[in-house]
């Protein structure tokens, strides 16, 4: 059995670790690229939304090297992702693949069936190997993510154009490296003294929050790399999602402590859209909100077309940036969207956003003044 699965952002990197660990043969597709997508394309339903043509793409190239086995999550509600699993196999077998399909549905609903199924793929290893492996694979997808926020935050301040992409694969290195737990503390030390080693200087940058249908904000060959490209207009970033806060929410109970939580999120949306319309759309009318609470400075939605939760949510998106005045930006992406066209509507926002920062440090300063008894002649 040598066992496959699709790419979404560094999951490679969480599953990798948990099954090498319990000495599961393993094929890690390439990654995401204009050949994979081109043939989920080929192959997959037109209407199908750009993750299934994605999870497709990955699962024809890893057969080539020789995957037998997949391994995918399932859903459940309104979204169609809880199909996606049958439908990508059953177009595989109609095209002569013979994989074996092992889907992980949530473990709220089906715990009983999720074990049966982790033992398909972990075999005769133990349950406290199994626990060990996973624990340890979580501690890894946790320390990109915080290595992740960091690059946010590095990337708009470095002097040195690139300095923190490169500091970032250099530190991802170290953390794919380690094979247990105290091996990953060790990385995570010398991540922080690679992160130091960019050279920055402080400034007043503009804070964009990022939200929408969880693949395409964690997947950068399906949003364009739009944090990095973000990052190098100057604009410190934040998603509403890292893939370590989604386990722990869906997976784990919400066991682990001081994470954000899709509850908060779903809590604030209420006055809104008070009930679940599938994937993340609740949670994105939510974090939206809280964004706004926060201060930062604009909202950028994405969403892989024909998304239907996605579509409710920004169907009300607009009243939300009305109600909270924070600037909110929808990008929607398929095989036909074209990346002049992103850039240009994403430095058309950072310029509205810059204007509007200014144009209310003006208002603050003229108030100062008419307070202070000095006369101020506006333009």
């Amino acid at each position: 059995m040598k066992v496959t699965f699709p790419h979404m952002g560094h999951i490679w990197l969480c599953v990798k670790t948990m099954l090498e660990y319990l000495g599961v043969d393993l094929v890690i597709p390439p990654p995401s690229s204009k050949r994979t997508l081109a043939l989920g394309v080929r192959y997959g339903p037109e209407f199908a939304c750009l993750p299934l043509k994605l999870n497709l793409g990955n699962f024809i190239e890893a057969s080539a090297l020789g995957a037998d086995t997949i391994l995918m999550a399932g859903g459940c509600g309104p979204c169609r992702f809880g199909y996606y699993a049958q439908v990508e196999h059953a177009i595989l077998q109609d095209l002569g693949y013979r994989y074996e399909l092992v889907v992980l549905e949530p473990p709220e609903r089906h715990v009983g069936q999720l074990l049966s199924r982790i033992k398909v793929i972990t075999g005769n290893n133990s349950w406290r190997q199994v626990y060990r492996g996973v624990k340890l694979g979580y501690q890894k997808i946790r320390a990109v993510d915080e290595l992740e926020m960091a690059i946010h935050r590095l990337r708009p301040r470095e002097t040195i154009p690139g300095s923190a992409d490169r500091a970032f694969l250099e530190a991802l290195r170290e953390i794919e490296r380690a094979s247990d737990l105290a091996e990953l503390a060790v990385a995570q030390r010398q991540v922080k003294e690679i992160l130091k080693s960019v050279p920055t200087e402080e400034r007043d940058v503009l804070r964009i929050g990022i939200v929408g249908e969880i693949f395409t904000l964690l997947e950068p060959f399906a949003n364009l790399d739009i944090e990095r490209r973000l990052g190098r207009m100057g604009v410190e970033v934040d998603r509403s999602i890292y893939l370590s806060e989604w386990v722990n929410d869906h997976m784990l109970f919400g066991l682990i402590k001081g994470l954000r939580s899709r509850r908060d999120a779903c809590r604030a949306a209420l006055p809104y859209l008070r009930h679940f319309v599938g994937g993340h759309g609740q949670e994105t009318v939510g974090s939206t909100i809280l964004y706004a609470r926060a201060g930062y400075d604009g909202v950028i939605q994405l969403l892989p077309f024909t998304c239907m939760p996605e579509i409710v949510a920004q169907s009300i998106l607009p009243v939300v940036s009305a109600d909270l005045d924070i600037p909110v930006l929808t990008l929607t992406f398929d095989e036909q969207t074209g990346e002049a066209g992103v850039v240009t509507r994403l430095e058309a926002f950072v310029d509205l956003l810059e204007r509007r920062r200014r144009g209310r440090g003006r208002v603050r300063q003229e108030g100062t003044e008419s307070k202070r008894g000095l006369r101020v002649t506006k333009a």
